[in-house]
């Protein structure tokens, strides 16, 4: 896994949104069947399949890119669920937009459009998941639940959120009590916990996971590539 994260520096959250208590409340339900993940090798040897499945997410996303400026707005986003039949209020769209975009460019990047897929993904609305299959996303369903299931391992206490504790007791079950553990558990929830509340949602999960397989990388690379 990559190291500490740096560049811009996300936001930190507000006092939890109705979107965050509802993917909490979608996460403490999905808890409830389980997981087969057995410990975080497991998660870490899924990687390269899920960064494979992830970046292939880049032709839908330059679809909704209708300006082909490497980011989706607000009204791109609002297109984007009208072309798709999805019936959603302003203020929903707006929600699941200002919970992706985390870095406040007021325009979606690649991987926070991930982030957003996956969310969408967890809330499991029937419309949406008809959606995905017109959009051509059907086949990514396996990979996004394996997301889910990963962080269902991470959260022991099945409440939502995962917590410095046990981000470090899935830290030691992997490496078998060494005195590292500790050291490498705090660091890796150091990476996850963005707002720094001492807990960590499904969301900044995700962004973390982006982070670990260097998709957040991408957009930089290419900027790189074009000033040269």
């Amino acid at each position: 896994m990559g190291g500490v994260m740096s560049g811009d520096s996300p936001r930190h959250s507000s006092p939890a949104s109705k979107l965050e208590k509802k993917m909490v409340e979608a996460m403490k339900q999905r808890a409830l069947k389980g997981t087969s993940m057995k410990s975080f090798n497991s998660v870490i040897m899924k990687f390269p399949k899920i960064d494979e499945n992830l970046r292939n997410c880049r032709t839908i996303f330059q679809q909704f890119d209708e300006d082909s400026n490497g980011e989706i707005d607000q009204l791109e986003l609002k297109h984007c669920f009208q072309k798709l039949g999805i019936e959603s209020t302003d203020e929903e769209i707006k929600a699941l937009f200002q919970a992706c975009d985390i870095y406040e460019h007021m325009g979606m990047k690649f991987n926070e459009f991930i982030v957003f897929l996956c969310l969408v993904y967890l809330l499991n609305d029937p419309a949406v998941s008809e959606a995905r299959k017109r959009m051509g996303l059907g086949n990514l369903e396996p990979t996004f639940e394996t997301l889910v299931e990963s962080f269902v391992f991470l959260d022991k206490n099945k409440d939502g959120y995962v917590s410095k504790s046990e981000m470090i007791q899935a830290i030691n079950e992997t490496i078998g009590g060494e005195r590292s553990s500790g050291r490498i558990g705090v660091k890796r929830f150091e990476e996850m916990d963005w707002d720094k509340n001492g807990t960590v949602t499904f969301k900044e999960f995700l962004f973390a996971f982006t982070r670990w397989v260097g998709i957040d990388n991408e957009d930089d690379d290419e900027d790189d590539e074009e000033a040269a």
